[in-house]
Parts: structure tokens; sequence; C-alpha cells
């Protein structure tokens, strides 16, 4: 029987939002996060992109997000 060989797989970047492009994430030998992109950025993005169930019963949530729309009841 021959022996399987293993290629090592080409690094490829995730597919991730237009916003966001560049963006990559390793974890060095030290359990340590790196990221390509600020965690300022990232955070920005996610305040204005994702809905926190937990700050829905806010009223200054269009302010926190940096939008003048109503705030949705879920």
């Amino acid at each position: 029987m021959a022996k399987k060989t293993i290629k090592p797989r080409e690094k490829e970047l995730p597919k991730v939002h237009k916003q966001l492009e560049g963006l990559d994430l390793t974890i060095n030998s030290f359990g340590e996060i790196n990221m390509s992109l600020s965690i300022e950025r990232i955070n920005e993005f996610l305040n204005k992109n994702v809905d926190d169930k937990k700050l829905r019963h806010r009223d200054d949530i269009d302010e926190l997000k940096g939008t003048n729309e109503n705030p949705s009841n879920h």
C-alpha cells in the first residue's frame, strides 16, 4: 500500500466583511491573540453592525451606535 503524503495548506485569508479587510487573527505559543487590526476598529464595527440583546432596553442605544434610528422592539 502506498503511503499518503500530506501537503501543507497554503495560508488562506479569512472571508470577512469589506470594512474588516485585512483582518488576520493568530494565537502564539503563549496563547496570546495577535490581530492585524486594532481592537478599537473591531469594536467600532461590532457596535455598529451587531445587535446586542442586553442593550435593547436602553434609551441611548442610538447615541452609542452613532445612528439616529428608532430602537426596534424584538
